[in-house]
């Protein structure tokens, strides 16, 4: 009689299904999100961070080259970092302390321009400026001490929400239920646009040219800005040692023009746009990274919360509101998100769970104000600064000066650029 032999199975056997209970899921790896997920954590809430790059550190930056992505931190971001105990962890030496900034008007004339001081405004400094990577580095690393928080490198593929809380399902197959869930995956956000959140959506039919370069002369702890004739926008930042980073928003064509320039094409380009005065301001300038580009658009969500057959969660950042770079308030406005969001929750009565309706709706009509009239500013100086008609012309450079003669003007515009909140 033959022997009977067991079929043994080639296939590797399901990946098991985990079933993780959390208070809040937190959807997004960026500065938003991480900073988000570490206070959360930080008020002692079972915290999970999903999203598809989390699986390494970022690198902490070094040399003498510094990051494309480099943004302007207001004084409410400062805070913030503060609060989560980053800031002064950051190698301050790759941070550089903003005083002054100098905005000028495209005809050329000395009276067309608006100079903002802190020194005039009472204030120890308008901004910071550094580098994304530089803190997204320490957040990084003060994640992997904070018992509250874990965080998977994961793709969400479907969100469900009922009575008891949200259920994410994640492209592993494992699950993920949350009383809350913060959206903070990006401009296009998948959470938002599963939810049915619609959004106001315009295209600037401009891009974001960036670049880092090395000047002769001293910045002097100054942002200058130039309007072009034509609708462009130069900004040059101050970083350490000499240096400044570039953004140039400009047609897409142009911008596929200026991606192919080398250092010789950059130099005559750079002695001829905004009269010559990128040389007079800041010497000559030698490229100092490989620049890129990226598109420009206005977005904003009809709601920042879920909607009402979806109420447990919370959009910040991107996922809520995109703007133009020309007020460099972009990532700063989110990270007010996660500030206000923190404040509810870390003050929320004793009765209200973390998915309240109620501290959601409180979140929702603090953001809406302060995301509604910067976006509004933006766009109404992006649309000024772009006609090209002679009066309009006359109309915004008058309106610089203008400006630049009044005090009181200015002092508002460094307020609101400030972004101050406070954390009790």
């Amino acid at each position: 009689m033959s022997e009977v032999h067991p079929k043994i199975s080639t296939k590797s056997p399901p990946h098991p299904i985990k079933v993780r209970t959390v208070d809040v899921a937190v959807i997004g790896g960026g500065i938003v999100g991480k900073a988000c997920a570490l206070g959360l954590a930080q008020l002692g809430l079972n915290t999970i961070e999903i999203a598809p790059d989390l699986g390494q550190t970022v690198p902490s930056p070094e040399g003498d080259q510094w990051g494309q992505r480099v943004y302007a931190f207001s004084l409410s971001t400062q805070k913030l970092l503060a609060y989560l105990q980053i800031w002064d962890a950051l190698d301050h030496s790759r941070i550089q302390v903003l005083r002054d900034m100098r905005i000028y008007g495209d005809r050329g004339e000395k009276n067309d321009q608006l100079h903002l001081s802190a020194f005039e405004a009472g204030t120890p400094q308008l901004a910071w400026i550094g580098e994304s990577n530089l803190v997204e580095h320490i957040l990084d690393q003060a994640s992997r001490f904070q018992n509250k928080l874990e965080r998977l490198t994961d793709v969400v593929e479907k969100i469900d929400t009922d009575h008891e809380g949200v259920t994410l399902n994640l492209k592993n197959g494992d699950v993920i239920q949350a009383q809350l869930v913060i959206a903070a995956d990006g401009a296009n956000s998948p959470i938002r646009s599963e939810l049915g959140i619609s959004t106001s959506e315009e295209s600037y039919s401009q891009s974001a040219v960036v670049a880092n370069w090395t000047c002769t002369y001293p910045h002097l702890e100054t942002a200058f800005q130039w309007f072009l004739p034509g609708g462009d926008i130069i900004a040059m930042l101050p970083l350490p040692n000499k240096q400044v980073s570039m953004v140039w928003s400009t047609s897409p064509e142009n911008a596929s023009v200026l991606l192919k320039l080398d250092q010789n094409g950059w130099s005559d380009l750079l002695s001829t746009v905004a009269n010559a005065a990128i040389g007079k301001q800041l010497g000559e300038l030698t490229l100092n990274s490989a620049p890129a580009a990226f598109p420009l658009r206005k977005i904003r969500a009809s709601r920042f919360i879920g909607p009402e057959s979806s109420p447990k969660i919370a959009l910040i950042g991107d996922a809520a509101h995109v703007m133009h770079p020309l007020a460099g308030q972009g990532l700063n406005l989110g990270l007010r998100d996660v500030a206000v969001l923190l404040n509810i929750l870390g003050k929320r009565e004793s009765f209200r769970s973390v998915s309240d309706p109620v501290l959601l709706r409180r979140y929702e009509r603090q953001r809406q104000g302060d995301t509604t009239a910067l976006l509004w500013v933006t766009d109404k100086l992006k649309r000024l600064f772009s006609a090209s008609s002679n009066p309009e012309r006359q109309l915004r450079n008058w309106g610089l000066g203008l400006v630049n003669r009044s005090h009181f003007m200015k002092q508002r515009l460094i307020e609101r650029a400030l972004g101050d909140i406070d954390f009790e």
